[in-house]
């Protein structure tokens, strides 16, 4: 008896939809969740360029606080300086005072001498 090959028949089992319905979704699911992390990454380059835009504006203030502290530390330096400055110069006018006090006493004995009066 001699060997016939056997002929391919064309048919659709239950396990081949199955298995098609099954590789479409999974093409399907694969795209939209591809999508979805294209979405995500762009809305989360927008948060980072708006961020770095708020850092650096941050950033800017933060040197402009820091030029005014040095501004207003060398102010009450110099204000701590000019109130020294201006004991100093109290010091030396009430020394003056007292240097003139006793110069116009020197002054009054001087002129009673000359005048024959005695000092009182």
């Amino acid at each position: 008896m001699p060997m016939r090959a056997p002929t391919w028949r064309f048919e659709w089992n239950l396990n081949t939809i199955v298995l098609l319905f099954g590789l479409l979704a999974g093409v399907a699911a694969w795209g939209a969740t591809w999508e979805r992390m294209s979405s995500g990454q762009a809305a989360n380059l927008g948060a980072i360029d708006r961020l770095d835009r708020r850092v650096t504006s941050l950033e800017t203030t933060a040197r402009m606080l820091d030029n005014h502290e040095l501004r207003i530390s060398n102010v009450e330096k110099q204000a701590s300086d000019a109130a020294t400055a201006m004991r100093a110069v109290e010091a030396a006018l009430n020394a003056l005072a007292a240097d003139m006090k006793v110069t116009r006493e020197i002054l009054q004995r001087i002129e009673a001498a000359q005048n024959g009066r005695r000092p009182q």
